[in-house]
């Protein structure tokens, strides 16, 4: 593998790589140094659908295209970090075949979530089915710290508009929240009557109990922390302010194109770059690879897609300040993946950007670049 300064490009001494070669022969070279380092793993690999593309072959035969696979996790796996994470995605012809592998090579108490991504909004009607989705199977090298590391997705409108100040309060906006709570696991203490400022008296419903002792009530009451409705008669809420709540959304398991994007819509942008060249016929869009990256790293972490076909995981991994390293076999590498890594560089040096790792390094077995 040898380093070509040439077709390298945008800042010196960065620690991004994009390597033209086999990914087995690649991941093998590149082990010692990254063993343990890689935060975030995404790969696409080819389906094994029997398919020929524009810019690869998809015929490798079920055994042959299932030991490819093989080796390249169980390669990958070595280079997540305690809190790294490996998304694999491929369709429904060959999931759970590729499950069944990766649980033997990856180890089945590493497996996360399959994700079911919405990569179609039109109808097929040449099939028994309109196959409108695809997969992406998780796992990590540390279920549980993946779990505690991984970064919750941004905070929707629909979650802000619960938050109001009726009452002016000064410590901002808030919503109100039940103070009962089922009975069965109650003590006495959590059983009384609330008196309101305004003389009224609330008691749990039957079944339930308050969540707090009196004492703590009679606290909360005086520290404005209770909601007794705009006339004071309402049944006493807490106040829970946007302050003091998790602006963040658990990542769910049914990801839709609405909010990541469509196998054709990815195809189109790539045409909107390189308008007078074939593109891929698939490729994913950037919206799908930048919730991957952002629910699975930080700036500066380092992110790997061992078949970087059209380059989009190394273009979002830029674009979001981590560090990077491609790996792809195919010319389409000089085509395709640094022309439209390349505009993104530039565009991130010619506007107001604090991004420090901008540009890349360029690999390849090819003795004759």
């Amino acid at each position: 593998m040898k380093y070509f300064k040439k077709l390298s490009y945008g800042l010196e001494n960065t620690e991004n790589k994009i390597f033209k070669g086999d990914n087995v022969e690649v991941l093998n070279d590149i082990m010692d140094n990254y063993r343990g380092m890689v935060d975030c793993i995404y790969i696409d690999p080819p389906y094994n659908n029997d398919e020929e593309y524009i810019h690869y072959s998809d015929s490798d035969g079920f055994e042959i295209w299932l030991e490819k696979v093989s080796k390249t996790l169980s390669l990958l796996f070595e280079l997540l970090s305690d809190k790294g994470s490996l998304w694999i995605s491929i369709d429904d012809g060959q999931l759970h075949y590729l499950k069944v592998a990766a649980d033997k090579i990856i180890g089945r108490h590493n497996f996360v979530h399959t994700i079911v991504w919405e990569h179609r909004t039109t109808r097929e009607n040449r099939k028994a089915f309109s196959n409108n989705h695809e997969y992406i199977l998780v796992y990590a090298k540390n279920p549980c710290e993946f779990k505690e590391q991984r970064n919750l997705l941004a905070t929707d409108k629909e979650f802000l508009k619960r938050f109001k100040n009726p009452d002016n309060d000064p410590r901002g906006d808030w919503q109100s929240i039940s103070l009962s709570v089922q009975a069965g696991h109650a003590v006495p203490s959590q059983f009384y009557t609330i008196v309101a400022p305004n003389g009224k008296e609330h008691n749990p419903p039957i079944g339930r109990c308050w969540a707090y002792n009196e004492q703590r009530m009679l606290e909360e009451i005086k520290n404005n922390n209770i909601w007794f409705g705009k006339n004071g008669n309402g049944v006493p809420r807490r106040k829970k302010f946007l302050s003091e709540s998790i602006q963040g959304l658990t990542p769910e398991t049914i990801w839709f194109a609405e909010e990541v994007g469509t196998t054709d819509q990815a195809k189109k942008h790539l045409k909107s770059i390189f308008e007078n060249q074939e593109v891929f016929d698939t490729p994913k869009p950037e919206a799908l690879i930048k919730r991957i990256i952002e629910i699975s790293t930080n700036e500066g972490d380092m992110v790997l897609d061992a078949y970087l076909g059209s380059g989009t995981t190394a273009v979002v991994s830029q674009q979001l300040n981590r560090r990077y390293i491609g790996i792809e076999r195919g010319q389409h590498v000089y085509d395709i993946v640094l022309p439209r890594l390349d505009r993104c560089i530039d565009n991130l040096l010619s506007g107001d950007t604090a991004i420090d790792n901008v540009g890349y390094e360029f690999w390849s077995e090819d003795n004759n670049e």
